[in-house]
């Protein structure tokens, strides 16, 4: 599903080049389960904003479903993103003075859905999220847990095959965590919903079936978790660091 080639992004500091990015090679199947770790500055949420068409590679290849997306202009990249991803942030992005129901609505109006087969969807999301009874409340009426399964429904209105995680846990207490990762993981258990979770939690990093490590914009380590509950590990391209 996911596949990419040499791919480099840079950013100045001043006037110093820094690789955010460095020659990443990474494929990702459909339905997998993935967690990407590492320390702040370590290259996890660029590399989750090039795969969700949020910025683009300044070198390499992004094959998103066999489409290549260097070359596709600005109203391209917005509809394949609107089609086929899914985010889900930390601090939620929920538009304060519409409804749990109008948030979760909201891509299906822009994206020009009828009005009954809107109301159809919505309820069922509502229900499948278990928040019906809350469906009228605005943001600030909400729970935090509540407030990211209104996200999360927001986010997969569209039937996306692809679900982009930014620390999704982070600014919940443990048991609302718990609540918003198993819900997650049953999109893509039950939904086979590709899940990419950026964290810095090793504990909820190590729910994933596979783990990526990045480190100074590379990746250094990609451990797939076997059938028997250990781990195998991948050797990446990047390990070594950038070659000429």
């Amino acid at each position: 599903m996911i596949q990419l080639q040499q791919v480099e992004r840079h950013f100045l500091l001043g006037e110093q080049s820094v690789a955010a990015l460095a020659q990443i090679d990474l494929q990702i199947h459909a339905g997998e389960y993935v967690a990407v770790m590492g320390p702040s500055g370590s290259g996890k949420s660029t590399l989750l904003n090039v795969l969700g068409l949020l910025d683009r590679p300044d070198s390499g290849h992004y094959l998103l479903d066999g489409i290549d997306t260097a070359g596709l202009s600005e109203p391209a990249l917005a509809e394949l993103r609107s089609r086929s991803i899914g985010f889900v942030f930390q601090s939620f992005h929920l538009i304060p003075r519409l409804s749990a129901r109008e948030n979760i609505e909201l891509p299906l109006t822009l994206a020009g859905i009828a009005p009954a087969l809107r109301r159809q969807r919505v309820d069922e999301l509502l229900a499948q999220l278990g928040i019906c009874n809350r469906a009228a409340h605005k943001p600030a009426e909400l729970s935090g847990g509540q407030r990211q399964r209104v996200a999360i429904g927001r986010a997969i209105a569209m039937s996306p095959r692809l679900l982009l995680a930014d620390e999704p846990t982070g600014n919940l207490d443990s048991h609302s965590g718990e609540e918003v990762i198993k819900l997650l993981e049953r999109l893509n258990r039950e939904q086979g919903i590709t899940l990419v979770v950026v964290t810095h939690d090793p504990r909820l990093g190590a729910r994933a079936s596979r783990q990526i490590r990045m480190a100074d914009g590379i990746i250094v380590s990609d451990n797939q978790t076997a059938a028997t509950g250990g781990t195998e590990s991948i050797e990446s391209p990047s390990l070594a660091g950038p070659t000429a």
